[in-house]
């Protein structure tokens, strides 16, 4: 029937961008915008599409050791387990000014996570098959 009106089927397949880049600026101080974040990004670690996640804002506390277990939120996947998948398969970045505000360096953060500025979240954001979101 589409076709018959001229319009044309949508393969959403390989329209679909191939790779994910979610600012989330929220922490406790909104949780719920937190947690969609981290499960949106776990969500497109699992269906194998290449995520990458930015902590800025009060998020940049979850690249600390121990800081996403002290995260609550009732009905929500618990955010460790969201961060662990999120590490293991994809890329988790803290926003350099975020970190230097609240003190934070290389060695005070988790394993897998690397600390860069705007002009990588940029070019990430503006890459081909690229889709980006910011909570």
């Amino acid at each position: 029937m589409a076709n018959a009106l001229g319009c044309r089927r949508v393969d959403y397949d390989s329209a679909m961008a191939k790779k994910l880049v979610i600012k989330v600026t929220a922490g406790a101080d909104a949780p719920e915008r937190c947690s969609q974040a981290f499960t949106v990004a776990a969500v497109a670690v699992a269906s194998g599409v290449d995520v990458s996640l930015w902590l800025t804002g009060e998020s940049a506390w979850f690249a600390l050791p121990g800081r996403a277990a002290e995260f609550e939120l009732p009905h929500a996947a618990p955010l460790p387990d969201l961060l662990d998948s999120i590490v293991a398969g994809g890329r988790l970045t803290l926003c350099t000014q975020c970190a230097a505000r609240r003190d934070i360096s290389e060695k005070d953060v988790i394993d897998g996570v690397r600390i860069a500025g705007a002009q990588v979240f940029v070019q990430e954001a503006l890459a081909d098959d690229t889709q980006a979101l910011v909570y």
